[in-house]
């Protein structure tokens, strides 16, 4: 029962995600190897998108590791059922973190049964393009497990790089990285931190070739502003190298805002309801990180409901086939919106 709930939530969340994002651009599937235990290590900008990203895009099932304090209570089950493990954090208490053995063990043991499993190497989610400190936890995880199994262990790094950080209709590259052999790291005469350290380091510089603007330095706002919605347009690596080198064009400045944003307002009446909603479960949350999560986790839902219950509505009152239209228009209406936001509200 769980597994078939795990690829019913991966398929709608897949379906929900080609709708949400303009364009969904993957690179580097083949780099993911199909011979022994796999950790993926993506940066993390997108709070619970992120996993979702992955987890919807590769293959085989995976395990994420996530916050603990999400675990318990109704929700448990479906915890176990979309293969999520807990971590516990130092601002969980100090007690708590002698319970991330656990985990540790069970991921472990499913790394040297060639299984998959995801872990956020920077720990925190954050709301810039650049890639953060990494910690220790996977760099060790993978070596430990590499040394206790005959099976070769392998980190992948991935790059999730957002048009928009919390717009929906942005352009979406996610780029997996050329596979770290852990094995390569065993039995030099390095001690272990040394290892681990040079492991870590490794992936570093791996997920920074993954990302479109991966260090924080003197150019790095100028850079940043070259993120828009004509230039995401470009391959991963064009933009990549335009954003280094500056030549890409900077976004164009409009002049008539105003009746972009009334025309906008107009747009949002057919659909008027849902996005309301949404407005107000976003400002139950001051991390800005989880807006493109609730967007399209509430969206999936509440436009769901929304479409349908126009369309029953509007069938009874006046015909299937005018429900049908109408259903339509909002969907076109909506559209519409969001590349006008996108476009010139970014």
């Amino acid at each position: 029962m769980k597994k078939l709930f795990y690829y019913f939530i991966k398929f709608t969340i897949k379906f929900t995600i080609y709708c949400y994002f303009r364009r969904i651009k993957i690179y580097g599937r083949e780099n993911i190897p199909m011979n022994g235990g796999v950790l993926f290590s993506p940066n993390h900008q997108g709070a619970f998108l992120d996993p979702l990203l992955v987890g919807c895009n590769i293959k085989r099932p995976i395990t994420s590791l996530t916050r603990s304090d999400v675990f318990g209570g109704p929700l448990q089950w479906f915890m176990d059922a979309l293969n999520m493990l807990p971590v516990y954090r130092i601002r969980n208490g100090f007690a708590n973190l002698k319970k991330n053995e656990a985990t540790f063990k069970q991921c472990k043991n499913l790394l040297s049964k060639n299984q998959w499993i995801m872990m956020f190497s920077e720990a925190a989610h954050h709301d810039e393009f650049y890639l953060q400190s990494l910690s220790k936890g996977s760099s060790r995880l993978a070596y430990e497990a590499q040394e206790n199994s005959d099976n070769p262990i392998y980190i992948v790094p991935v790059g999730i790089n957002y048009g928009h950080k919390r717009k929906p209709f942005c352009d979406l590259h996610l780029v997996f990285g050329k596979a770290i052999s852990v094995k390569t790291f065993i039995g030099t005469i390095d001690k272990k931190p040394k290892l681990i350290n040079d492991i870590k380091t490794c992936l570093r510089l791996s997920m920074e070739k993954c990302m479109w603007l991966p260090k924080k330095d003197e150019h790095y706002e100028d850079r940043k502003k070259l993120i828009h919605s004509l230039n995401t347009k470009k391959s991963f690596y064009d933009l990549k190298k335009g954003i280094l080198y500056k030549s890409l064009s900077p976004k164009e400045t409009l002049k008539n805002i105003k009746l972009i944003k009334a025309l906008i307002k107009l747009l949002s009446i057919p659909n008027l309801p849902p996005l309301f909603v949404i407005k107000k479960i976003l400002k139950l949350f001051d991390d800005v990180v989880f807006h493109s999560s609730i967007k399209l986790s509430a969206g999936l839902i509440l436009f769901l409901f929304w479409w349908t219950g126009i369309l029953i509505t509007v069938g009874i009152l006046w015909g299937w086939k005018i429900g049908i239209i109408v259903k339509l228009c909002c969907i076109g209406f909506l559209y519409i919106r969001q590349i006008l936001s996108l476009k010139y509200l970014q």
